[in-house]
């Protein structure tokens, strides 16, 4: 498996197995028809002393006290070769970890975004080219704070052009960035909220910089935008849309905007730095905003079954969400230079494309990931990278933000690539 920021067709996967393997891939069930295959990784390439690593890994940074557990999966070429369940689910009752725990993958939501603008974009409802304010007219004459005197004061000009689905998706497009004008705009979504309801508020906010002028992370407000401007153009709930036309059609069973009553078991805790237990357990959720920016839960089983259908080019068993050039399209750099050195990025060799990161040049980042490789990670620790040239996918599930863990994760499975 594989995948990481930059795709494009030309990792369309193939399988190579044996008659009588494939003859029993036949006879699974079609309840299970979506999970990927188990191999042993010496048969893809990788080494199974090697991949041991990656708890030798996770197990440092439990008993260091920085996460309290972690769900980490690895598969290669199709084959699922690691995934395994590391430390305690919940520090205060020392429930062990279970590889399929629910996590709030919170910004991890974001590449599921574009793929549903995508998937907009293939029917002929938008283009990357169309204004916002085309299908929310609330946009149609935003202005942009240029700040003077104290700060936090600015006075508003009109922007020199329009918002589009372009900017929306690359966050060029400074709406609430954390910019002057941000100290304008509304609160964040309560409880009984919709996407109808706040996201025209957001309309009121005055932008942080012209379009298209900058990179600057609109963590929650353009992705939540996309999400309803999906919602107007399919005629569906964003949750009901991403049920139908993703989650369902790859099997994926465990992910959702709220957990419902018989999944909130399977939860992982959510602590802060220090292992302290947060407060607020839902982190982005709500039952009824369903927020494209951060609001999901998953597992990581499930979010392997996205993954993979981007590597393979937008398609996994028998089920094409996209044609292999949209996928080359959302994994290619819109940015230029723009992003590099933000939102704790490396200084040089960094992309970005719609709704995903990407490696350009692994030297220069200093990542151990390889050149063409996109993905995300959330605000809890979540990361996955969709690796073309290795065809090789990696997710490692936490729920504290330590980037340390990411950065051990993913040098303990490129030591683990034997060919």
């Amino acid at each position: 498996m594989a995948a990481a920021p930059g795709s494009s067709g030309r990792f369309v996967l193939t399988l190579i197995m044996p008659f009588p393997r494939l003859a029993l891939l036949f006879l699974i069930p079609t309840l299970f028809a979506a999970s990927i295959p188990k191999d042993n990784p010496e048969d893809v390439g990788m080494s199974s002393d090697r991949l041991r690593r990656i708890h030798e890994a996770m197990q440092r940074h439990i008993d260091a006290g920085e996460i309290s557990g972690a769900v980490t999966l690895v598969a290669r070429r199709g084959r699922l070769v690691h995934y395994e369940a590391h430390g305690l689910m919940d520090i205060e009752s020392q429930r062990p970890m279970e590889k399929d725990a629910i996590f709030r993958i919170a910004s991890m939501s974001k590449p599921i975004t574009g793929v549903a603008v995508m998937l907009m974009l293939e029917e002929g409802k938008l283009r990357l080219t169309d204004p916002v304010s085309k299908f929310l007219p609330e946009f149609k004459d935003s202005k942009v704070a240029i700040p003077r005197g104290k700060p936090g004061e600015f006075y508003v000009v009109p922007a020199d052009r329009e918002l589009t689905i372009r900017d929306l998706l690359t966050h060029t497009n400074g709406l609430m960035t954390g910019g002057p004008g941000s100290k304008a705009g509304p609160p964040r979504p309560a409880a009984g909220d919709t996407l109808a309801t706040y996201i025209p508020r957001l309309a009121t906010a005055p932008l942080d910089f012209q379009p298209g002028t900058q990179w600057a992370y609109s963590g929650l407000a353009a992705p939540d935008t996309l999400s309803r401007i999906v919602e107007i153009l399919s005629g569906q709930p964003y949750d009901e849309f991403l049920r139908t036309r993703i989650f369902d059609p790859l099997g994926m069973k465990d992910t959702f905007f709220y957990p419902p009553d018989g999944r909130r078991s399977r939860l992982v805790t959510l602590y802060s730095r220090g292992l302290v237990k947060a407060e607020n357990q839902d982190g982005f959720s709500l039952k009824t905003y369903f927020s494209g920016g951060g609001g999901l839960i998953s597992t990581a089983e499930d979010y392997l079954q996205f993954a993979q259908m981007l590597l393979n080019g937008g398609e996994l068993n028998g089920h094409r969400i996209l044609s292999p050039r949209t996928v080359e399209l959302m994994s290619s750099n819109h940015v230029g230079d723009m992003f590099n050195g933000k939102l704790g990025r490396p200084a040089h060799g960094m992309g970005y494309g719609l709704l995903v990161g990407i490696v350009e040049d692994n030297v220069a980042s200093g990542l151990r990931v390889s050149n063409g490789s996109f993905g995300w990670d959330g605000a809890y620790g979540t990361q996955t990278w969709i690796d073309p040239k290795e065809k090789l996918v990696t997710i490692v599930m936490i729920q504290t933000q330590i980037a340390s863990v990411q950065r051990d994760f993913e040098n303990a499975v490129r030591q683990a690539i034997l060919e």
